[in-house]
C-alpha cells in the first residue's frame, strides 16, 4: 500500500497529501528526488522483496513453548543455508563495467555485487546516468541478520533446557521400550520351555537379552536400525 509523505506542506502547516515514492517516506516535492533519497528507497524496496523471498507467511496453530524454540532454531537456519547461497552467488559474480555521467566506461575497480551495486539509473534529463554506491548487498544484509538471530534462538533454547528435556525424554522412552521387549521376551522364553525347550536354555536366553537389546536399541537412536 502507497505511504502518504511524512513532509508537512509549508502552504498549509498539515502533512503533505502527496504519495512517498516507492520505498522511500517523502514524496518528490519533499525530498524524494534526491539521490540519496531515491538509494535509500531502492534499497527498502529490495530488502522488502528479499524479506518476501524467505519468509512464509501461516495460521496460528497450537505449539509448546519448548517445540516452538525448536522450530523456529531449524526454520532459522534453514534461512541462513538459503541466504547463504544467494550471498555465494554474489561472490561468484564478476567485475561489472557501466557507463558513468558522460556515457564513458567506467570500471568498478574489481568491486563485485556483494558490496557494491548500482543505486539509480536514469536515461534522460541533466542527472541521467547510472549511481553506483559502496553498500553491503541486501543479501548479505538478510545473512548476517538470519545469523544473528539463529543465534539468538540457539541461546534462548539451551537456556531453557530444551536440549536436556529432550536428552531426559529420549531416556524415559528408551527405558519404557527396553522394559516392554523385555517382558515379551520373557514372555516368549516362558512359553518355550512351556512347550518343551530345555531349561538349560533359558541362561542362554537371558544373556542374549541383555546383550542385543541395548544393541539394537543404540542403533536404532543413531539411525542405524534395520528399517
Amino acid at each position: 500500500m502507497a505511504q502518504q509523505c511524512s513532509a508537512t506542506a509549508k502552504s498549509t502547516g498539515q502533512q503533505c497529501a502527496r504519495q512517498a515514492i516507492a520505498g522511500g517516506t517523502v514524496c518528490r516535492v519533499h525530498g524524494g528526488a534526491t539521490q540519496r533519497a531515491r538509494a535509500a528507497a531502492a534499497r527498502r524496496v529490495a530488502e522488502q522483496q528479499a524479506l518476501a523471498a524467505v519468509t512464509t507467511l501461516g495460521l496460528p496453530r497450537d505449539i509448546s513453548p519448548t517445540e516452538a524454540l525448536l522450530e523456529e532454531v531449524r526454520w532459522t537456519a534453514g534461512h541462513v543455508q538459503w541466504l547463504r547461497g544467494k550471498v555465494q552467488e554474489l561472490e561468484q559474480q564478476p567485475s561489472r563495467e557501466v557507463e558513468d555521467s558522460d556515457g564513458e566506461l567506467a570500471d568498478l575497480g574489481g568491486q563485485h555485487s556483494l558490496v557494491w551495486g548500482v543505486t539509480r539509473e536514469k536515461t534522460g534529463g541533466d542527472d541521467r546516468g547510472t549511481t553506483q554506491e559502496a553498500a553491503p548487498s541486501i543479501w548479505y544484509v538478510l545473512y548476517e541478520r538470519e545469523r544473528k538471530h539463529l543465534v539468538t534462538v540457539a541461546s534462548a533454547a539451551l537456556k531453557a533446557g530444551v536440549e536436556e528435556r529432550r536428552v531426559r525424554l529420549a531416556e524415559s522412552q528408551g527405558a519404557l521400550v527396553a522394559g516392554v521387549i523385555r517382558r515379551v521376551l520373557d514372555g516368549m522364553l516362558e512359553q518355550l520351555l512351556a512347550a518343551g525347550m530345555a531349561p538349560g536354555m533359558r541362561d542362554v536366553w537371558q544373556e542374549s537379552v541383555v546383550e542385543i537389546v541395548p544393541r539394537e536399541l543404540r542403533a536404532l537412536a543413531a539411525g542405524g536400525g534395520a528399517p
